[in-house]
């Protein structure tokens, strides 16, 4: 993936953090999805007091992506207010392998990234699909 797509997605990602709805106490964070067509879509977590209703930002955009008929993806990137880079959970993993998005890129709030490939994350990517 090229430097100039990379990074629009990353600032993607950011300006849609801004959006992030966390009055529960979690982490805002924001996520630019990059359909196989080359459509962007962008996205936030979005908390909810009740537990099973917490949305991480690599989900609802992908929930929106797929609302929206898309099915193949090449990249995702989720940044997060933290230190450091944010990285998904183990059921956004899963549903990242489910739609195979290639590339997920990893970033922090200084502007660092790196890409690496989803299955990097997943070592035992064939027991995930049970």
């Amino acid at each position: 993936m090229n430097y100039d797509i990379t990074d629009t997605i990353v600032r993607t990602a950011i300006d849609a953090m801004r959006n992030a709805y966390v009055e529960h106490g979690t982490i805002a964070a924001g996520a630019c999805l990059l359909a196989a067509d080359g459509t962007l879509y962008s996205g936030c977590s979005i908390d909810s007091v009740i537990p099973e209703y917490k949305l991480p930002a690599e989900v609802v955009v992908m929930a929106k992506a797929i609302s929206e008929g898309k099915r193949e993806f090449d990249a995702i990137s989720v940044v997060a207010d933290i230190d450091g880079t944010y990285m998904p959970n183990e059921l956004s993993y899963k549903f990242l392998l489910e739609f195979n998005v290639k590339e997920i890129i990893l970033a922090d709030m200084k502007g660092n990234t790196k890409v690496m490939k989803l299955e990097d994350f997943i070592p035992y990517k064939s027991r995930l699909r049970d």
